[in-house]
């Protein structure tokens, strides 16, 4: 669609404390808003949002901000047009646009999520030593989550086997799922030792593992999908793989048990409704997960991800409580609350009240 005024707003948000990765600490990340303002019907607005993760993210900041430039200056907002090769670019156009075409509300996908209908997500632990992280999953625990996700592969494996020995002390396995993510982190250049250090994971009773070997690798992913003692997730596997035979051929050999999606980094919503129907095609189940989006992208891949497991009458938690993480993140209606998000439907009728959207300080 074209004939919009588009301007670009950078942002760069502030943890609330250091997030450990396998990649290392992030302290602030970039980010970028797409407004796009429709001057012929009455000056609706919809705003889209760029998210970068360094050092996984395929766009740099540098190149992402001459890409929006070009947007901006187009006056376009076509999705299906742009390049895959800066996916969280695409996203953000994708996102202004359907906000945009909803009267620019942020209600992007209309149903029981944007009605107020709870969303189970996972707890997320990040990095750190062994008893910070199973204070972490207390905090967790305490604040009503039943399904807690763990970082692995950066700290020695043995100490890792202790720290999942001491949450399950306190998360028994009847009550609470265990994910774990490796981030590629067992990538010992050997399957058989990989293969070893699944099946220890695997006595705490672990739901799934994301990603245990670096991406690219399919034979060697292959071998770990057949034997692994633990279901195997694709994650990092996904990016920048964009011809639809690449991505089945790669589903077909690997056979994953599940794949993560994260809209920022496979191009947004057509792209991962695309994947969802190839994974279908060899029985991989799915759930989404955050680029680390500020409110506005978290509510924006929230509402499609209700959307999409709407008629699943046992959705698999979302990766989706980040919300909490920034200092100086985007005032809005999304609570976390007892193991769930959900959409504060007051706040959205009183924009006044405390919880409703307030994009003063995004926009000025």
């Amino acid at each position: 669609m074209t004939g919009f005024d588009i301007r670009i707003v950078e942002r760069t948000l502030q943890f609330k404390q250091p997030a450990g990765t396998s990649r290392g600490v992030l302290l602030e990340k970039p980010s970028f808003f797409v407004v796009a303002q429709d001057n012929e019907e009455d000056g609706r607005m919809g705003i889209g949002e760029c998210s970068l993760i360094p050092g996984l993210s395929p766009e740099s900041a540098p190149r992402a901000r001459m890409e929006l430039k070009k947007l901006a200056a187009s006056g376009t907002l076509d999705p299906k047009s742009m390049s895959l090769q800066y996916p969280a670019v695409r996203f953000a156009a994708e996102t202004a646009l359907i906000d945009l075409l909803n009267e620019g509300d942020r209600t992007l996908f209309p149903g029981p999520f944007t009605e107020g209908r709870p969303a189970p997500i996972n707890g997320l632990i990040w990095m750190g030593d062994p008893a910070g992280m199973v204070d972490q999953a207390a905090a967790l625990l305490e604040r009503g989550f039943d399904t807690l996700k763990l970082k692995v592969g950066a700290l020695d494996f043995e100490q890792e086997l202790e720290c999942l020995q001491a949450i399950r002390s306190i998360a028994p396995a009847e009550k609470v799922t265990l994910r774990l993510d490796a981030n590629g982190g067992l990538d010992d250049g050997n399957v058989a030792v990989t293969l070893r250090k699944l099946e220890r994971l695997a006595a705490f009773n672990i739901h799934s593992m994301e990603q245990p070997v670096k991406p690219g690798q399919w034979k060697k992913m292959q071998s770990i999908c057949a034997d692994s003692a633990i279901p195997i997730a694709l994650d990092e596997e996904l990016i920048g793989v964009h011809d639809t035979t690449l991505r089945r051929n790669m589903l077909h050999v690997i056979q994953p048990a599940f794949v993560i999606l994260k809209p920022s980094l496979i191009g947004g919503f057509v792209e991962a409704n695309h994947w969802i129907d190839l994974a279908a095609e060899v029985g991989a189940k799915w759930w989404a997960t955050s680029a680390l989006e500020s409110n506005i992208g978290l509510n924006a891949i929230a509402q499609w991800a209700a959307d999409a497991t709407l008629e699943d009458p046992d959705p698999i938690p979302q990766g989706l409580g980040t919300g909490s993480l920034f200092t100086d993140n985007v005032p809005s209606p999304l609570v976390v609350e007892d193991g769930t998000l959900r959409i504060d439907t007051a706040g959205l009728e009183d924009r006044s009240h405390a919880n409703g959207w307030d994009l003063t300080s995004l926009l000025s």
